[in-house]
C-alpha cells in the first residue's frame, strides 16, 4: 500500500531529557523519524523538552517546540498547529504515555488527528499487566504465575501464595523503573509501594521468578498488512534477574540450538501479529536451560533501547522504516537504505557477532549500591562488532573506559579467592571481570560458575579461552603464529608485548569488514566497518572503488554516555562531520555508542565502529590515511588521544596539542593565568593524604579537591574538615595516581560559564550562562541561565575581556569552555577547556549562533569576520533559555542527591520564554516538579546556611505550606518567630523523620549538609528516603529560592506562550 493521503502534517513527540532507562536512542530514533517523514515530503512538526539533542536542530522539523512534554502541553501544541496526525512511538516510554492519554476521550477524534504508529489497544494489551497476560493465554504463548495488584496488602498475600522469591513489575513505566526482586514482606513493602507511586495506572505485577533462565530478546518489524520479520534475535550474557538495559547482551544469540531458535523466533512473530503492531517492537523470553520450556516475560510495542542496538547491530534502520510504515507503506515497498536495492522485507544477515557492553556509574558514585537486579542502573553503552565473541568482548572491555584493555580489573587482584566468589555469587557491575578472575586462578570451574550463576556454559568457555591465551602468552616464546593467533582474540600489541615480556615478532594493522545488513550478497550504498585480522580489507577496498579525490578527516566521538559526558558531545560531533562535507571533504567518524546520531549508518561518508583507543585508532588512520583529524568535539574521550595523535604525527585540527596540556596541568596553567594577568582561587597540587592535609590547613577550609584531567566534576569533593580531606584522599589514591590531586581555596560565589569561538585571533562569545546555584554545585548539575540577569556591566566585560585573553594566549583555534567565579566583586577563573562543552547545543540553539559549524570553519583558517557573526558578544536575544539538570536518583540507591562539585545529573531540559520567571518555571515543569503550592516543607540545614533558611522558610510559610524542621533549625526558627514544628532525626526514637516523610506530609524538603556522600550518614539516609517517596529535596539555597520565585508567580503554564524555536 502506498503512503496514506490522508497525512500531510505531523506532530512527532519526542522523550524528553536523558534519564537511566531512557537515553539518546530515542535521540537517534526520533532524528531518523523525522528526517523519513521529510522525505515524504511531509510537514513535521516536533515537540521535546531536551535542547542537548540532533532532534531539536531548527534543521530537523518545520516546527520545533522545545516545551516541558505533558498531555497539556501537547494539546495546546497540536490547536495551535493543527497536525492530522501525531507519531507518539518514537518518543520511549514518555512518547507511549502521552500517546496513550491523548487516545482516551476525544479530544484527537474532535479534531480530525490520528495517532500514528500506536493502536492503543495495542498498548493497551503490551503494557497493561492483565492484559498482556491475558492475550498470551489466549494465543498460547506461555507467562510466568503472576497477578496484578494494586495494593501492597494484595501484594504480600499473592507472594505467599506462589512463595518467595518473586518479582515486582509496574505498569507503564520505563527501565524497570519501581521494580525489583522481592525476597521477604519487609522487601515487598518497600519495592511495591514504590512500584505503585512510579505506575502511571497505579498497577504492578507480581511474578513468580524464574530468575536463572536465559534471557532472550527478538527485535521484530510487523507491516499493517500482517508483513513481519525477526530483524535480530539478542542473547544476554546475564540470565533472567538483571534488567536488560544492565546486561551485557550478544546478537545474534549465541547458545540456543536451531530448533530453539526457530521456536523462539516463530512465538515472536505470533505475539507481534497478536497484538497487532505496527511497527517495531521488541518481545523478552525467559528460555529454561537444557529444555524446551520458555515464558514471555514482556513486550515493548515501540522502538527502544534494543531497536537502537538492533539496528546498529544489523545495519537495518528500524525507527525509519517503522516511520514509514506508521505513514501507511508495506515492508515490501521501503527500501533497504544501506543497500539501496534490497527491500526492508528481507530480514538481515548477519556474519559476525555484537557485544553490548553497559556503561554504570559506580566509578563515579563509590557509595551507590551496585547490586544489578530489574531496575536499570547503566547511564550508557558501548557496542563492539568482531568475527567472533572474544574479540568482541575484548574490544567492548576496552571501550567502556575503565583503563582496562582485557577483562583484568586491577581492583580484584587485591581480593581473596573467597572475596572473588562473593562478587560471583553476588549480582554487581563486576560480576563478570570476577568470572575472569576466578577462571585466570583456578578457584571456580566452569560448572561450578555456571550453578553459582546460571550464565551459559558457552560463555564461560570464551573466557577461558582468552584466560588460556594470556597464560600462554606469559609462558611461552612469542612467535608470529602465537601473536596472530592473540590478535585474532582481541589482543592489543600494548597488551600483547606485556604479558608476554618480549617484543613483538611482526605488527600488523588491523583490517575491516563491512556491516551491509546482507552478509556483502550486495553491494552497500553506506556502509560501516569493524576491525578484524583477516587478510581482505574491505574499507580499503571501497575507498579505491570510490576515489572521490576529496581530502579525508576523521572525527573521533565521544564514546558511551555517562555522567559527565552526554549526549551533548554527539551533537558537537554529527556538526563537525556536516561542516566537513559542506566544505567538500570526506568525514569519517569513528565512535564506539550504538544509542547515537553520530553512529547512524548515513551520518558520515563512513563510519568505524570501533574502541578509541589509541591502537585501535591507529588501525582506522592506516586504513583511511586522512588529511587531519579533530579531537575537541569528542569529550574527555577523543581529547585523550591528542598527545599520541601528535607523537605519530598526525595533523590535529584546531587548537594545539600543547595548549590543551597548558590548560589541564596545573603549574604551566597558573604560569598562563600570571603572564594574562588574570586572578584565580589560591591552590596547589598534591599527591599524598599528608601533604593534602598540609596544604588544606594552610589555605584554609573549605577547600576544593579534584583530580587533574576529568570530565564532569568526577572525584570532586568540597572538605570542610581533615576527616573529609582524609576520606577522599583514601578513595582517591586506592587508584594509582598518575596525574596530581589539584587542592583548591573554596570561593562561594556566583558561576559563570562562557563558550566562545577562537580563529586564533578574534573571538566570539554566542552568550554568557550564569548559574542560579552559587560556586560549589558542578555546572553540569546547575540551573543554568542564559542571558545572565544579575552581572553588573564592569563584570560582564571583565568576563569578556577574559576571554579573549585566555582564548589568545592558549592559540585556541575552535571552540573554548571557560567557568569563572564571581566573589565579592572580583572575576576568578575556576577552569579552562579547550573543547567543545555540554551547553554548545542549547546556546546555539537560542543564540542562532552555528558553534559547531563556525569552530570547524575555524579549524581551516577561516577568519571569524569573514563570517557575518561578528567578533566579541554577540548580540543579546529577545528571549530567556534556562537550563534545568535532571537526575535519576530513584534508580541508583545509596547514592547522596546533595549536590557538589562532582556531577551527578543525567540530563537536562530547557524553558525558554520572554521573562526569566517564566522560563523558569517552564524548566522546572519540564523537569517533571508537581509546583505545588500548599502542603508541607521539611528544613534541616548546615549551621552557615540557617541565616539564609531564614528567609526561604518564611516565604513557604507566607505561601500557606506547614513548616517541620529537625531541632536545631525549629529552634531558630521559632525564635525569629517563624512557626515550626520540630520533628526527630533519623536516628532517633519514633515518631521521627521517617514517619513524617510516610505521612504524606512533606512536598518539599530543603537539606544542607557539611558532610554527605557516606549512607551510613542519618542525613543522607533521610535524602534518599524522600527520593524513595518522590518527594523534591532542595540541597542549595538557592535552588530552593528559585522554586518559591516560581510558587509566587500568578501564571501558570497553561497560559505561558509555545516557542517554535525555529523562528527566534
Amino acid at each position: 500500500m502506498p503512503k496514506r493521503q490522508d497525512v500531510k502534517k505531523v506532530l512527532v513527540i519526542g522523550s524528553g531529557p536523558i534519564v537511566i532507562g531512557q537515553a539518546a536512542e530515542f535521540d537517534y530514533a526520533g532524528t531518523q523519524a523525522c528526517r523519513a517523514l521529510k522525505e515524504e515530503g511531509l510537514e513535521v512538526v516536533l515537540v521535546n523538552s531536551n535542547p542537548a539533542t540532533i532532534m531539536t536542530d531548527k534543521t530537523m522539523a518545520d516546527v520545533i517546540y522545545i516545551e516541558p512534554l505533558n498531555v497539556d502541553v501537547i494539546k495546546r501544541i497540536i490547536d495551535l498547529e493543527k497536525p492530522d496526525s501525531v507519531l507518539a512511538n518514537m518518543g520511549g516510554q514518555t512518547g507511549l504515555n502521552i500517546g496513550m492519554e491523548l487516545s482516551q476521550g476525544d479530544f484527537l477524534s474532535s479534531r480530525g488527528v490520528k495517532l500514528l504508529g500506536v493502536n492503543p489497544d495495542t498498548i493497551r494489551k503490551a503494557e497493561d499487566r492483565q492484559a498482556f497476560k491475558d492475550t498470551m493465554l489466549s494465543i498460547g504463548e506461555p507467562c510466568i504465575p503472576s497477578k496484578v495488584v494494586e495494593s501492597v496488602e494484595d501484594a504480600l498475600d499473592f507472594a505467599h501464595e506462589i512463595e518467595y522469591p518473586v518479582v515486582v513489575r509496574p505498569a507503564y513505566t520505563l527501565g524497570g523503573t519501581g521494580g525489583g526482586f522481592v525476597h521477604n514482606d519487609d522487601e515487598m513493602r518497600e519495592i511495591c509501594a514504590g512500584g505503585l507511586r512510579a505506575s502511571l495506572i497505579h498497577q504492578v505485577l507480581i511474578e513468580k521468578s524464574v530468575a536463572g533462565w536465559k534471557e532472550i530478546e527478538f527485535e521484530v518489524i510487523r507491516d499493517s498488512a500482517g508483513n513481519a520479520i525477526d530483524v535480530c534475535s539478542m542473547e544476554n550474557v546475564d540470565p533472567v534477574g538483571i534488567h536488560t538495559g544492565d546486561s551485557i547482551v550478544v546478537a545474534p544469540a549465541q547458545t540456543m540450538s536451531a530448533s530453539e531458535f526457530r521456536m523462539m523466533r516463530a512465538a515472536a512473530l505470533n505475539i507481534v501479529t497478536a497484538l497487532g503492531v505496527e511497527g517495531g517492537c521488541n518481545v523478552q523470553f525467559a528460555l529454561k536451560p537444557d529444555s524446551r520450556d520458555y515464558a514471555v516475560i514482556e513486550v515493548n510495542p515501540r522502538v527502544s533501547r534494543s531497536s537502537a542496538l538492533a539496528s546498529k547491530a544489523t545495519g537495518y534502520p528500524i525507527a525509519k522504516v517503522a516511520c514509514k510504515i506508521a505513514i501507511g507503506y508495506h515492508l515490501d515497498e521501503i527500501v533497504n537504505a544501506v543497500t539501496g536495492k534490497t527491500y526492508a522485507c528481507n530480514e538481515p544477515a548477519v556474519d559476525y557477532c555484537v557485544i553490548k557492553f553497559p556503561k554504570w556509574p559506580f566509578d563515579k558514585f563509590v557509595y551507590a549500591d551496585r547490586r544489578l537486579g530489574t531496575q536499570m542502573k547503566a547511564t550508557g553503552e558501548v557496542m563492539s562488532i568482531g568475527s567472533g565473541f572474544e574479540i568482541a568482548l575484548m574490544k567492548a572491555v576496552r571501550s567502556i573506559e575503565l583503563g582496562i584493555d582485557t577483562p583484568n580489573l586491577p581492583k580484584l587482584e587485591k581480593k581473596s579467592d573467597g572475596e572473588i566468589r562473593e562478587i560471583i555469587a553476588h549480582m554487581d557491575d563486576e560480576r563478570l571481570f570476577a568470572i575472569y578472575a576466578a577462571l585466570k586462578r583456578n578457584i571456580m570451574t566452569p560448572d561450578e560458575i555456571f550453578d553459582m550463576t546460571k550464565i551459559d556454559r558457552w560463555f564461560l568457555s570464551k573466557l577461558n579461552r582468552l584466560v588460556a591465551m594470556e597464560k600462554e602468552l606469559a609462558g611461552s616464546a612469542l612467535d608470529e603464529e602465537t601473536y596472530l593467533r592473540a590478535k585474532k582474540l582481541g589482543f592489543l600489541d600494548s597488551t600483547i608485548e606485556r604479558l608476554s615480556g618480549q617484543k613483538l615478532p611482526v605488527r600488523r594493522h588491523a583490517v575491516y569488514k563491512m556491516v551491509d545488513t546482507c552478509a556483502a550478497e550486495f553491494d552497500a550504498e553506506t556502509p560501516y566497518f569493524y576491525s578484524t585480522w583477516d587478510e581482505e580489507n574491505e574499507a580499503a577496498l571501497h575507498n579505491a572503488k570510490l576515489a572521490t579525490g576529496k581530502k579525508r578527516v576523521v572525527v573521533f566521538g565521544s564514546g558511551p554516555i555517562r555522567i559527565g559526558q552526554g549526549i551533548e558531545f554527539d551533537y558537537c560531533s554529527v556538526h563537525c562531520v556536516r561542516t566537513l562535507k559542506k566544505l567538500g571533504y570526506e568525514a569519517i567518524i569513528a565512535n564506539n555508542n550504538p544509542e547515537t546520531v553520530s553512529t547512524d549508518f548515513d551520518t558520515a561518508d563512513r563510519l568505524y565502529f570501533d574502541p578509541l583507543t589509541p591502537e585501535d585508532v591507529d588501525n582506522v588512520l592506516a586504513t583511511e590515511q586522512p588529511y587531519a583529524v579533530v579531537v575537541q568535539f569528542g569529550g574527555q574521550t577523543a581529547i585523550k588521544l591528542t598527545k599520541h595523535l601528535e607523537k605519530q604525527g598526525v595533523k590535529i585540527l584546531g587548537t594545539p596539542a600543547d595548549s590543551i596540556d597548558a590548560a589541564e596541568d596545573r603549574e604551566r596553567f597558573d604560569e598562563l593565568l600570571e603572564r594574562c594577568g588574570i586572578p584565580r582561587p589560591e591552590g596547589t597540587t598534591v599527591m599524598t593524604t599528608d601533604e593534602a592535609l598540609t596544604a588544606a590547613r594552610r589555605l584554609g577550609y573549605p577547600v576544593l579537591l579534584r583530580p587533574s584531567y576529568v570530565l564532569g566534576g568526577q572525584n570532586m569533593i568540597i572538605a570542610y574538615d581533615d576527616n573529609d580531606v582524609t576520606e577522599y584522599m583514601a578513595i582517591i589514591t586506592s587508584h594509582k595516581l598518575e596525574n596530581p590531586v589539584l587542592i583548591d581555596k573554596y570561593l562561594m560565589g556566583k558561576e559563570v560559564e562562557v563558550d566562545a569561538i577562537c580563529d586564533g585571533e578574534d573571538y566570539l562569545i554566542p552568550g554568557i550562562m550564569e548559574h542560579v546555584e552559587r560556586a560549589g554545585v558542578h555546572s553540569g548539575d546547575s540551573i543554568s541561565v542564559y542571558p545572565t540577569q544579575t552581572l553588573s556591566d564592569k563584570t560582564r566585560q571583565t568576563i569578556i575581556d577574559y576571554t579573549g585573553r585566555l582564548s589568545k594566549a592558549l592559540k585556541v583555534v575552535g571552540l573554548v569552555n571557560i567557568q569563572y567565579v564571581v566573589y565579592q566583586d572580583t572575576v576568578y577563573v575556576i577552569e579552562v577547556n579547550p573543547r567543545s562543552s555540554r551547553t554548545v547545543p542549547y546556546i546555539s540553539k537560542v543564540t542562532n549562533v552555528p558553534m559547531v559549524e563556525l569552530a570547524t570553519r575555524c579549524m581551516f583558517g577561516e577568519k571569524l569576520t569573514d563570517m557575518g557573526y561578528g567578533t566579541g558578544l554577540y548580540p543579546q536575544g529577545d528571549y530567556v533559555a534556562v537550563k534545568v539538570p535532571v537526575f535519576s536518583f530513584e534508580k541508583l540507591r545509596d547514592l547522596d542527591v546533595q549536590l557538589g562539585p562532582e556531577m551527578k545529573s543525567t540530563g537536562e531540559v530547557l524553558g525558554l520564554a520572554g521573562s526569566f520567571d517564566d522560563a523558569l518555571l517552564k524548566g522546572l515543569v519540564a523537569a517533571g516538579y508537581k509546583m505545588k503550592k500548599s502542603g508541607g516543607v521539611l528544613i534541616t540545614v548546615r549551621d552557615s546556611d540557617k541565616n539564609e533558611a531564614l528567609h526561604v522558610a518564611d516565604r513557604f510559610r507566607s505561601l500557606g505550606f506547614d513548616l517541620y524542621a529537625t531541632a536545631g533549625t525549629a529552634n531558630r526558627l521559632n525564635k525569629e518567630m517563624i512557626p515550626a514544628s520540630a520533628v526527630r532525626k533519623l536516628h532517633e526514637e519514633h515518631p521521627n523523620i521517617a514517619d513524617l516523610l510516610e505521612s504524606g506530609k512533606i512536598d518539599y524538603i530543603l537539606s544542607t549538609d557539611a558532610h554527605g556522600r557516606d549512607p551510613k550518614l542519618a542525613s543522607v539516609r533521610m535524602r534518599r528516603l524522600a527520593v524513595e517517596h518522590a518527594i523534591p529535596v532542595f540541597t542549595s539555597v538557592d535552588t530552593a529560592e528559585a522554586m518559591l520565585r516560581c510558587l509566587f508567580m500568578d501564571q501558570t503554564m497553561a497560559e505561558m506562550e509555545l516557542i517554535d524555536i525555529t523562528k527566534i
